[in-house]
């Protein structure tokens, strides 16, 4: 097993309970606005979301189009008059207050932390992000946050790594992994900069046949024996 000293970590999926904190936070904004939320209607943001985060990924849209786009897009093909960009603004406080974390987060990070030099690597909205870091105390066991709406790139983007790089102290890349949920943002940035690459895949979704990971894992604690 190689001897690894930087850990890189994506946060939303990976740390912090993102499926939690988004269901909290569309209950409710939806209900703070008087809009139904069915699973019609979720579905239908999911799809557009999904989209959306996937053209941001593939660097053909900016963050700001991410967040402002989607809701206006939605209550539009609900065919509802509402303010798409001021739901917008309500949804992203909510999603701040939203600070749940995975099971055993802490015991883990603190343990990782003795050995090796923690780093969150994530692509979101900055004040959202930090609100949700801070309520839950885990930025303690963290060197850095780079977050990618402070940079202006975004994983997998390379150019979103290298600067990350250029603020980690005494990075060695064959030392170097990163461990993320998402194929093509955290396990494809990794391949784009040539850093060993862990898969948190607590669902045990299928392996692409085209990809190529360095480790697997399906629940956190595995870190603490692969490490």
């Amino acid at each position: 097993m190689k001897t690894y000293t930087t850990l890189l970590f994506d946060a939303d999926g990976t740390l912090l309970d993102f499926k939690k904190t988004e269901k909290y936070a569309l209950e409710y904004t939806f209900s703070k606005y008087h809009i139904p939320l069915t699973d019609d209607t979720l579905e239908k943001y999911e799809n557009i979301n999904s989209k959306l985060w996937k053209q941001f990924e593939e660097g053909i849209i900016d963050k700001k189009t991410v967040v402002y786009t989607r809701f206006v897009e939605l209550f539009k093909k609900l065919g509802i008059e509402e303010d798409g960009v001021a739901f917008e603004d309500e949804y992203q406080a909510a999603l701040g207050r939203g600070g749940y974390l995975l099971e055993d987060v802490h015991d883990i990070l603190q343990e990782l932390s003795k050995n090796y030099s923690l780093y969150i690597v994530t692509n979101g909205v900055s004040q959202t992000q930090y609100s949700r870091l801070k309520s839950t105390d885990i930025q303690k066991y963290f060197k850095d946050v780079f977050v990618s709406e402070d940079i202006g790139y975004q994983k997998p983007q390379k150019e979103y790594f290298d600067y990350c790089f250029k603020r980690i102290e005494d990075l060695d890349l064959n030392t170097t992994l990163i461990i993320g949920d998402s194929l093509t943002s955290d396990i494809q940035g990794g391949i784009n900069v040539n850093i060993d690459t862990c898969w948190y895949n607590p669902d045990s979704i299928r392996k692409p046949q085209n990809m190529d990971i360095t480790y697997i894992i399906h629940d956190l604690h595995d870190l603490l024996k692969l490490l």
